[in-house]
């Protein structure tokens, strides 16, 4: 994994530099008090998702744009930790209704992933383009 996405990413990896620790940090704070106020791990999980969608599906990619928004508001939005935590809990109560939570929010999540993708695209499409 480098600094702004998955090896292999359209994004072009940046050095870490403080301002670009400084941009994670500023995204990282509002990521993690929305989360807080939703109390809800799968509706937070699947609105970072749509975010990271959106936003990695933007056209030129945007390195800063994903250290501020996909890494730092997303990555504190939506958290693995917390997704298990609920799984467990479920799992916990002897019932099938964790692995239901497990194939719901996987698939929720991945729709919300191309969704957003789909938006940026669109959104990229309808821009009034500058004659050169």
């Amino acid at each position: 994994m480098t600094p702004c996405g998955p090896e292999g990413s359209r994004v072009a990896p940046l050095p870490l530099r403080p301002e670009e620790l400084l941009l994670v940090a500023l995204g990282a704070v509002p990521g993690a008090l929305l989360r807080w106020l939703l109390q809800a791990d799968p509706l937070a999980n699947v609105l970072g998702c749509l975010v990271i969608g959106i936003v990695s599906g933007s056209e030129p990619p945007r390195p800063r744009t994903m250290l501020l928004v996909g890494i730092g508001f997303c990555g504190s939005l939506t958290t693995f930790s917390g997704w298990i935590l609920a799984l467990e809990r479920a799992l916990g109560g002897g019932s099938v209704s964790g692995v239901a939570l497990l194939l719901l929010e996987l698939v929720a999540g991945l729709l919300a992933v191309l969704s957003g993708r789909g938006l940026a695209g669109r959104l990229a499409r309808s821009r009034p383009r500058l004659r050169r």
